[in-house]
């Protein structure tokens, strides 16, 4: 009989402290919101999908992307994400390079990531590879009300391409917020070549922007994912010049880290968050998060490079070759 009443002050003390931790998260999320962005490098499962040359990531290719290396991986990331924010858990993250509705299902409710409570919206594009971006939120804190996806119509020359994620939601401060993630083609084939199809990409975003401000001119907007360009070029330009602020244009790391991806021993900012100009009167900081694990020696250039998960073709249990962007908002200010 004893053992009973234990057992139920127990069960209790827990729904105390689930429901205290659930109100003291609201609360702080009442008045702050922590915004992550990340490239997660090639998070493939181990199956095939029809259509699309995933093949690399099959146990049996070159890669030997097996069961355990692609649980492994997905811990990796949720430990990354996780690891964002000293404050409660990150309330939206945007992700590029995740493989399908599958692979977003198992990094939310299997990983661990599992008691974080996220769910997730996610686009199914005509990539090639198939890959996508996708939208983690906390319904404790954004409520979705629509999200669709925009489809990039190809140029001469360019390949079908990621879609852009379209997600309008409320905050639990009230503000209604529109979130674009985006995942720009790559600069294969040079930089010059590659360029205009960045550039069709960002014209149809900025269609998209205008659409929206057509029905509210004062629309709170944010723009989120991997440009594969800096701030400097025309295609980020273009989006300050219709109206945006690129929020983690000074963003720093800790270790020396000076940006969000590496190549060559030069550091390079290729993915961004930007937003409108009531989003930038509430940024309370911004930075990129480079902790020592996220982290390995640079052994031909010195300093470090974010820990991936392959160099070349060798395995590694790494992390991602791009390190998150945290962005935190304070609607008290």
């Amino acid at each position: 009989m004893l053992w009973r009443i234990w057992l139920h002050r127990v069960a209790c003390l827990v729904i105390i402290i689930i429901n205290s931790s659930l109100f003291i998260i609201n609360q702080v999320s009442a008045q702050s919101l922590t915004f992550v962005e990340l490239n997660c490098e090639n998070l493939f499962d181990n199956l095939h999908d029809e259509g699309k040359e995933d093949t690399e990531y099959l146990p049996e290719a070159t890669r030997h992307w097996t069961k355990k290396r692609y649980w492994r991986k997905l811990n990796n990331i949720a430990q990354e994400l996780l690891s964002c924010s000293d404050k409660g858990i990150p309330d939206l993250i945007a992700l590029c390079e995740v493989e399908n509705d599958s692979v977003m299902c198992d990094l939310t409710k299997r990983s661990l990531l599992r008691n974080a409570g996220y769910d997730y919206l996610m686009t199914s594009s005509p990539d090639v590879r198939g890959i996508d971006v996708a939208l983690i939120y906390s319904p404790f804190t954004f409520a979705p009300i629509t999200s669709y996806s925009i489809r990039v119509t190809p140029i001469a020359g360019m390949r079908p391409t990621r879609d852009i994620l379209y997600v309008c939601g409320e905050t639990v401060s009230a503000d209604t917020i529109h979130v674009f993630v985006a995942h720009l083609p790559s600069r294969y084939g040079g930089e010059r070549y590659s360029r205009p199809f960045r550039q069709t990409a960002v014209d149809r975003l900025c269609q998209s922007i205008d659409s929206i401000r057509s029905v509210s001119p004062d629309a709170r907007m944010m723009i989120a994912g991997d440009f594969n360009d800096g701030f400097e070029s025309e295609v980020l330009q273009q989006i300050c010049q219709h109206g945006f602020y690129n929020l983690t244009k000074d963003a720093r790391g800790e270790n020396g880290v000076r940006g969000t991806y590496r190549y060559k021993g030069e550091w390079e900012s290729i993915d961004h968050v930007l937003g409108t100009p009531y989003i930038y009167n509430k940024v309370e900081t911004t930075f990129i998060h480079s902790p020592k694990f996220l982290l390995e020696d640079e052994k031909v250039y010195g300093g470090y490079r974010p820990h991936r998960t392959y160099n070349g073709m060798r395995y590694q249990p790494g992390y991602s070759d791009h390190l998150p962007l945290v962005v935190r908002l304070r609607w008290d200010k």
